[in-house]
């Protein structure tokens, strides 16, 4: 660790998201090694109306300062040290046909202005994947970019003994009901697996989840969170995940933590955290058919589905665990403050 211990300020826009939970599970982090971070919440109409908005000082104690790569130039000061992760990439060509004509509009002409110039600004670039990584530098031209993936508290996530899965087999969804994460295909699929399985699901934040007609066997149980949200992993069966982009899900490394099956996707950065056939099954994007197969698969194979909760658990783990990458955050701080008086040097690039 270098002679000034880091500081981190971090101005945030509250949205709702896992990007909220990243980076209020990395501030306790840090402060729970005793390195001092703060969090200044901006409210949501910040990211789409930053002038209506007044400008956070930042701490006089802060020396780094971390923000999400879509926060408005206008929160960053321009005296400290500036930290911009990549959450997701939303320029990503996948994602085009899965966009309503207005979403395209405001990423083409607002976020990717407002990420051009963080990325252009920032002392150092990161990503929570290799893929969101990837597709930056397909987007922005940018390099040399740090991958630190997403981690979550695998002693606070831990799977309870279970020998067999429950009948009905029960699958679970968490997360937001955005069409991003391919949540128009559960009811085809439920419809498919019938009687025998039960689809149990999170409520949308803004009540999107509400607009989907879904099959008797599914089943909301509302907004959950803390030890609530804890049981109903380790009650679940396997994770049902049809998302078509992720950034990394910690929703996934939540699930393989507390040794849940992960049925996902082949698509974004799922594979960099599912292995298929291991830790879970990977499925053609949009495929209903094959996640009703991949599904059918492990619900009849008793011996497969303990051995994928034991590899799951094992891979979030020894790969995820969130104190091994909270010291990952460290060093790097440690590195921004000892190349302060370098800037030139460490400047992004451009090819």
């Amino acid at each position: 660790m270098t002679a000034i211990q880091p500081a981190v300020w971090f101005p945030a826009i509250r949205c709702g998201s896992g990007t909220d939970v990243f980076t209020e599970r990395l501030c306790a982090g840090l402060n729970a090694l005793g390195i001092r971070a703060e969090i200044t919440w901006l409210p949501h109409r910040a990211e789409y109306a930053p002038w209506s908005v007044p400008v956070p000082k930042p701490p006089a104690w802060a020396n780094v300062v971390h923000v999400n790569s879509w926060l408005p130039p206008r929160f960053i000061p321009r005296d400290l040290p500036v930290v911009t992760t990549l959450h997701s990439c939303v320029h990503d060509p996948a994602l085009i046909s899965y966009k309503t004509p207005a979403r395209r509009l405001y990423h083409a002409l607002w976020v990717k202005a407002i990420e051009r110039a963080n990325l252009a600004r920032a002392r150092c670039i990161t990503a929570v994947s290799h893929y969101t990584a990837q597709a930056a530098q397909a987007a922005f031209g940018v390099r040399d970019i740090t991958v630190i993936h997403n981690g979550v508290d695998t002693e606070r996530f831990h799977p309870v003994e279970r020998l067999v899965p429950h009948r009905p087999f029960r699958l679970l969804y968490v997360g937001n009901w955005d069409v991003r994460k391919g949540v128009d295909l559960f009811a085809p699929i439920m419809t498919a697996l019938g009687p025998e399985f039960e689809l149990c699901t999170t409520a949308d934040r803004r009540g999107a989840h509400l607009r989907y007609a879904l099959p008797s066997n599914c089943r909301s149980l509302g907004r959950l969170a803390g030890n609530d949200l804890v049981r109903t992993y380790q009650e679940a069966d396997a994770l049902l995940f049809p998302s078509r982009l992720e950034g990394l899900p910690l929703t996934v490394i939540e699930a393989m933590a507390c040794g849940v099956p992960v049925i996902a996707a082949r698509c974004s950065s799922l594979p960099e955290v599912v292995a298929d056939g291991e830790t879970g099954l990977l499925c053609p994007v949009d495929d209903a058919s094959a996640f009703v197969a991949a599904v059918r698969i492990l619900a009849q194979d008793k011996e497969h589905w303990r051995a994928m909760r034991q590899a799951a658990r094992e891979s979030a783990s020894t790969h995820f665990a969130a104190t091994m990458q909270i010291e990952r955050w460290v060093s790097l701080y440690d590195h921004i403050i000892d190349k302060n008086s370098m800037p030139d040097e460490t400047a992004p690039r451009e090819n």
